[in-house]
């Protein structure tokens, strides 16, 4: 827990851009009340959002290779900034889909950067990192829809500029905390993330974690209509979902892939969260509500296991690594949201849950039958060291 100001200044400034993927959960019906917008449509914010992220993880490494993860965190800062603000201006939600395109470049830019500056400079070891990482990610994943339920209950406008703020101030700290990082010798290419693909192991873990992104951004997106309440009570619902998000991603997970080993763990949730989802396509309102509280502590697990794998899986540099698992992934991401609706539309309300376990199971799939890809030769099938490290810092 004893890192310099300029890691602490990072993690805030990433807890902030996770908020922004899930403030809009609690208020995807009030935007589409309020645009005069179907589910479908509205469900385009997240499409838009993901699919320039996929794209931009080609460009990340190739820009903060020439011009420093210090400048290239703060042009991903200063567009989510802008970005923002203009979809709390929008006039249509064909204009907020557009700015939400925007949004995930400057996303893009910040959030895979981020990670790699978090690794380079916070002291404990690359799994002390990784854990603080996950703790920014489950923390802004919890706080995304409390925030968007409170302000999105005064008007859907608010959440959007009320982040516009927060990444201001978060700006404003890089600016003032974190020095230049020293530029790689290696100048990354357009291509080199998807070069990195060719790696067995590193291919195999994201075509896994594609699948189970489909089914974690089923729940993100798609959930929201189906539990229909009011911003308070399905932000509610989502700050307890992210909750047990951050608790397992952090403080679960290394323990038992200490004890179990990562590819058990990994293989084990995404089974366990493909029966969740069925139980909450089938269940009456109280049990969706249980069930999409409870994914929040397996999509935790698979966060920190599949980050780790990306991470180490291959002998890619961690920003090349990382951006072709994340180009690979995040294609799920954006089809998700538009395709669970259109499922509904098509057949029934159970159809999309079924589709999204079928997509977990098909993730654990890959994860058994790669099972050797997916393990480095110092692991031999046994927990990875650098998550040793990280249960032990984080105790400390």
């Amino acid at each position: 827990m004893r890192q310099p100001k300029a890691v602490w200044a990072t993690a805030g400034a990433s807890v902030v851009a996770f908020m922004g993927i899930s403030l809009v959960d609690p208020i995807l019906p009030s935007i589409a009340q309020g645009l005069h917008a179907s589910n479908s449509q509205v469900s385009l914010l997240f499409t838009s959002y993901f699919l320039i992220t996929a794209f931009a993880m080609l460009v990340t490494g190739f820009v903060s290779s020439r011009i420093g993860g210090r400048k290239t965190l703060l042009a991903g800062l200063a567009l989510v900034v802008v970005f923002a603000a203009l979809s709390g201006m929008s006039g249509s939600v064909g204009e907020l889909v557009g700015f939400r395109a925007g949004w995930g470049l400057g996303n893009a830019l910040f959030v895979s950067t981020a990670l790699a500056v978090i690794v380079g400079a916070a002291a404990g070891g690359s799994g002390a990192a990784i854990l603080l990482y996950e703790s920014a990610l489950g923390l802004g994943m919890a706080c995304g829809p409390l925030l968007g339920a409170i302000l999105g209950d005064m008007k859907w406008r608010y959440p959007f500029f009320g982040t516009a703020v927060l990444m201001a101030i978060g700006f404003l700290a890089i600016t003032a905390f974190l020095k230049e990082q020293p530029k790689p010798a290696y100048k990354t290419s357009l291509l080199d993330p998807v070069k990195a693909l060719g790696h067995g192991g590193l291919a195999s873990a994201a075509v896994s974690a594609f699948f189970y992104n489909y089914a974690f951004f089923t729940v993100l997106a798609f959930t929201p209509f189906v539990l229909n309440m009011s911003p308070y009570q399905s932000g509610g619902v989502f700050f307890a979902w992210g909750v047990l998000l951050a608790v397992f991603s952090v403080i679960v997970a290394p323990r038992l892939q200490h004890r179990f080993g990562s590819l058990k763990v990994l293989g084990g949730s995404l089974v366990l969260l493909a029966v969740d989802l069925i139980v909450l396509g089938y269940g009456n309102h109280t049990t969706a509500v249980v069930c999409t509280v409870l994914s929040g502590a397996f999509i935790g697990l698979n966060n920190t296991v599949f980050t780790e794998l990306a991470l180490g899986v291959s002998d890619a540099p961690r920003p090349v690594a990382s951006a072709g698992y994340n180009f690979v992934r995040w294609f799920a991401a954006a089809a998700a949201p538009f395709l669970a609706p259109k499922i509904e539309e098509w057949t029934d309300i159970h159809v999309p849950f079924i589709v999204a376990a079928a997509a977990a199971v098909i993730g654990a799939g890959i994860v058994a039958v790669r099972r050797r890809a997916l393990t480095t030769e110092a692991e031999e099938l046994e927990p990875r060291h650098a998550t040793e490290d990280g249960v032990a810092v984080f105790a400390n």
